[in-house]
Order: structure tokens, then C-alpha cells, then sequence
């Protein structure tokens, strides 16, 4: 599982975009050790997403609805 945590949380600091590296990053040092094999599930599935969207989710910068899938994950990292 160590390895995993590892892997995901080098995927959300090495974005491509230095936004993304610092808040994904951060929340991902900060929370990955303490979630469910489900919410790491879908943290990964995150990461297969664009920067742009995310971070348009993130700062509530767009009228681009957030999938009911990724809300609470969105909301949670927003609160980081």
C-alpha cells in the first residue's frame, strides 16, 4: 500500500502545471494516509483528469458543473 500512496501522491505534485503541483500536492500529503481504498479510487481517477478542469472546479472560476462523482473530493480539497 506504501508504494501506492507513493505513487499517487508524486502523480498530484508533478501536474505539468505549478497550481495544480502545490494543491493537489499539498492535499494529497495531507490526506492520502487517512483515506478509504474507495476515496483513493477515485483521487486517482482525478489525476487522469486536465488541469484546467480541476482547477476551474477548485476556485469555482466557471459555470462547468462539477461531476456528482468528484463533488465532495472537489469540495474537500477546496476547504485544503
Amino acid at each position: 500500500m506504501k508504494i501506492y500512496l507513493k505513487k499517487l501522491l508524486f502523480k498530484a505534485s508533478h501536474r505539468g502545471t505549478k497550481e495544480m503541483d502545490i494543491i493537489l500536492g499539498n492535499y494529497a500529503a495531507n490526506r492520502l494516509e487517512k483515506m478509504s481504498v474507495n476515496e483513493l479510487n477515485l483521487f486517482e481517477e482525478l489525476l487522469e483528469l486536465p488541469d484546467p478542469d480541476i482547477y476551474k472546479w477548485i476556485t469555482n472560476k466557471s459555470n462547468y458543473e462539477i461531476p456528482k462523482k468528484f463533488k465532495d473530493l472537489i469540495t474537500d480539497i477546496s476547504r485544503m
